[in-house]
């Protein structure tokens, strides 16, 4: 009497009425698949007398519930904030998430995404590092690993990206500025190596047009995009013949630094100049004075870029939408009162 033939994972699909996909998953012991469907492809599998090698299975793909979250910058709050929206999302679902920060440094990027690649994880969250090429991506993407950038964009690249609408929030952020009376402003922060700092650099610029703010008083000084970039900005503002009495910060760290560079000068931050940050980390709301920001939701973004890894890889695809998340002004006391009610304007350049 013949033996009877091996059941394969294919024997399971049939019985269970459900993909090969789902019952890897299952068999694996992913965390993606809902109870009810797990339960009857368990069940497909003792009826069709399925043995599963776990030993070759981990072979074939080691790791395969661990994603990767590749941070630019993990000492800066908002990435802190977005990274825990994520690693929410991918713990309630059984998922196993590695954190490594990069530090903005494109080479130690490289290095991370390889091991990475080599640990064979299932996908890939990134904000990409400064200075990030087009191509750093196209052997992952080659290989058909979900990947999906957050926050950050490169250009002429197809991978999907979650972000806020920075346009949007720096055309609301510098409006309110001029609604205050400021005539004369200054976008600080962000290199023009990155592609969010054009969209919020246009967003500043476009109000300022909009808004009759001449060409000349709307000034651009670039900066590292922390607390040291922001005071070395409010210094080379300041220094100027006219300086500006308001500021656009490209981020909440850069702001930060305004005020501290400010308060250096005996000055204070909205009494004497408006400060307008971005992102509205949870430490705006308690700085002194809080500070008004561009609240783009960091967690939020962080859990939908979540759910979109988890869709791709249950999907078995590596492409998405991009998603562009809402935004909104939260305003404080760092803009201060409105200057056209007061009884003189203050000079920013004088005080020592």
């Amino acid at each position: 009497m013949a033996s009877r033939p091996k059941a394969t994972i294919f024997d399971i699909a049939r019985e269970a009425g459900v993909s090969k996909s789902t019952v890897s998953l299952v068999l694996q012991g992913s965390g993606l698949i809902r109870p009810e469907t797990a339960v009857k492809v368990r069940k497909a599998i003792e009826d069709v007398g399925y043995v599963y090698n776990r030993g070759a299975a981990n072979l074939r793909k080691a790791h395969s519930n661990v994603i990767g979250m590749v941070i630019n910058d993990l000492t800066n709050p908002f990435f802190a904030e977005m990274a825990v929206g994520m690693e929410r999302v991918f713990q309630s679902a059984g998922i196993v998430p590695f954190i490594a920060n990069t530090a903005e440094n494109p080479v130690r990027q490289e290095e991370v995404l390889k091991s990475l690649m080599e640990q064979g994880v299932a996908g890939l969250i990134v904000s990409p590092a400064r200075g990030t090429t087009p191509g750093a991506f196209r052997r992952l993407e080659i290989a058909g690993l979900p990947i999906a950038f957050a926050m950050r964009r490169l250009p002429e690249s197809r991978i999907p990206v979650i972000a806020p609408d920075n346009h949007r929030g720096a055309y609301l952020a510098t409006s309110h500025l001029v609604g205050k009376g400021h005539r004369r402003l200054a976008f600080f922060g962000g290199s023009s190596d990155l592609v969010v700092y054009h969209e919020r650099l246009g967003g500043f610029r476009e109000a300022c047009e909009t808004l009759g703010i001449d060409a000349r008083d709307a000034l651009i000084i670039e900066g590292e995009t922390n607390r040291k970039g922001g005071m070395a900005c409010l210094e080379t503002s300041l220094a100027m013949a006219e300086p500006p009495t308001a500021a656009l910060c490209f981020n909440d760290a850069v702001a930060f630094g305004v005020m501290l560079a400010l308060r250096k000068r005996g000055l204070e931050p909205g009494a004497d100049f408006a400060v307008v940050g971005f992102d509205d980390v949870v430490e705006a709301e308690h700085y002194m004075p809080p500070l008004t920001s561009v609240a783009v939701d960091s967690a939020g973004l962080g859990e939908r870029a979540a759910h979109v890894m988890i869709k791709m890889i249950q999907s078995r695809t590596t492409r998405a939408e991009d998603h562009v998340g809402a935004v909104n002004l939260v305003v404080r006391e760092s803009c201060g009162p409105d200057r056209r009610t007061q009884k003189r304007p203050v000079a920013a350049g004088t005080a020592t």
